[in-house]
């Protein structure tokens, strides 16, 4: 890896009161995700997020599409008929997927969505932790993007996170809940997977992450997702 590390790890992290002040003051914040999932540091502007990564302010990030009320306004611009913009949703709310989807061009583009929209998809973070639901709730439009500063790996710990970003970057920690089910033997803290759904439904596998980890071939993770995704469908017609 290259580069330096900007912030001390021994500064303390923040707690959800101090997370909740910062991100409500307009600065970016790294928060943790479940296992195996990474940190991603977040932010109300777009350009926050980048900036604390250290790349072009302008540069795409993800929508993050925590809030129901949020999803259903990107939905409406989405080139997606209703079944695919029911496995969008699964996607993102159940496999906790980052997912690619086509959207509409011309009017009705909400004014915040764009900087989430490159070349005519849009990029949508899905992952949603009980444990920030206490922060989320209040923020229901965020950007996103992984934990990581230009040239290092996403951050899988609070000290890594603490080390790699500067003081201007409060790290919340949250405790593991109680029930966490044990990590699968051989599982590696990643960034999320990210597929692009195309129109007539078709998945893509864009970039490899924690979800696809432990399939050698990509072709077999998306059939098994597409069938989960069929399944669904399937139980929800029955009746």
């Amino acid at each position: 890896m290259t580069g330096t590390l900007h912030g001390r790890a021994e500064r303390a992290a923040a707690d959800l009161a101090q997370a909740e002040q910062a991100l409500a003051e307009g600065a970016a914040v790294v928060v943790p995700n479940p296992a195996p999932l990474t940190h991603v540091v977040t932010a109300r502007r777009a350009s926050t997020v980048n900036e604390a990564k250290g790349r072009p302010a302008g540069q795409s990030v993800a929508l993050w599409a925590h809030h129901p009320d949020t999803l259903s306004a990107v939905e409406q611009i989405w080139a997606l008929g209703p079944e695919e913009r029911a496995t969008a949703r699964r996607l993102l709310t159940q496999e906790r997927l980052t997912v690619l989807v086509p959207v509409h061009d011309g009017t009705g583009t909400p004014d915040w969505a764009p900087p989430a929209v490159k070349d005519g998809w849009m990029l949508l973070f899905g992952a949603r932790w009980e444990s920030l639901r206490p922060l989320l709730d209040r923020h229901p439009l965020l950007y996103v993007s992984s934990a990581n500063r230009t040239g290092h790996q996403p951050a899988a710990t609070t000290a890594e996170a603490l080390a790699m970003f500067s003081d201007a970057v409060p790290v919340l920690t949250v405790p593991e809940p109680r029930d966490a089910p044990s990590p699968v033997s051989g599982t590696r803290r990643r960034a999320t997977t990210t597929v692009r759904l195309h129109s007539d439904g078709r998945l893509e596998l864009h970039r490899h992450g924690a979800q696809d980890q432990h399939h050698a071939d990509p072709a077999h993770y998306l059939e098994e997702l597409q069938e989960r995704c069929r399944q669904e469908t399937r139980d929800a017609a029955a009746p």
